[in-house]
């Protein structure tokens, strides 16, 4: 498995730096990053019962797009993940679920740092230019309303009819100013570090 089993067009990378949304600036700003690469669809145009030539080779785009991610949050440590991707026109969505799978999400969570919670996704099929609305959500544990957010990516040649747009996405912390109540971070962290014991 490694990244010559796919037809890699380009990468690309966003970051979104938050330091107040209306309230109090914040001691440290929210980063937001999202890593993304556009690839050729093998199945492109066709239909096929097997998509597994996708799945199997995935965990490399998992390990490089996680690897992309950490670098656009400049060293500072992922609280919460995503995943998803774009099927171009002449693809089904099932092609983008195909490269999205638990062993494409394994490689992601290790290549940040691990988690246990399983991670967020959407995928659908749609033109270049689409904007891509990537969930958030804590990386041990689902349930902290805090870490519900998300991450646009849009770009504006991609993808083609004939390729897919995978990408993840990773957060240093909650959403700004977040204030709804529900499980804490701390909470999550306290009740994993209990069942290890």
């Amino acid at each position: 498995m490694s990244l010559s089993d796919f037809q890699v067009r380009r990468f690309v990378g966003v970051v979104e730096e938050t330091l107040h949304d209306g309230g109090t600036p914040l001691d440290e700003p929210l980063l937001k990053a999202a890593a993304g690469v556009v690839i050729k669809n093998p199945f492109s145009g066709t239909y096929s019962e097997d998509l597994s030539s996708l799945t199997v080779s995935s965990p490399a785009l998992g390990t490089e797009l996680g690897r992309r991610a950490i670098r656009l949050l400049g060293g500072r440590q992922v609280q919460s993940y995503g995943k998803g991707g774009i099927a171009g026109l002449a693809g089904e969505q099932e092609h983008v679920v195909a490269c999205v799978t638990t062993v494409f999400g394994d490689a992601f969570r290790e290549a940040v740092g691990g988690g246990r919670a399983w991670i967020s996704s959407v995928t659908k099929t749609a033109a270049a230019g689409t904007p891509l609305d990537i969930p958030l959500a804590f990386k041990d544990e689902v349930y902290v309303r805090s870490h519900y957010d998300a991450i646009t990516l849009r770009l504006e040649d991609a993808p083609r009819a004939d390729e897919l747009l995978i990408c993840v996405a990773v957060a240093t912390g909650p959403r700004v100013h977040h204030r709804v109540g529900g499980m804490t971070a701390a909470e999550a962290s306290r009740e994993l570090a209990g069942s290890k014991n």
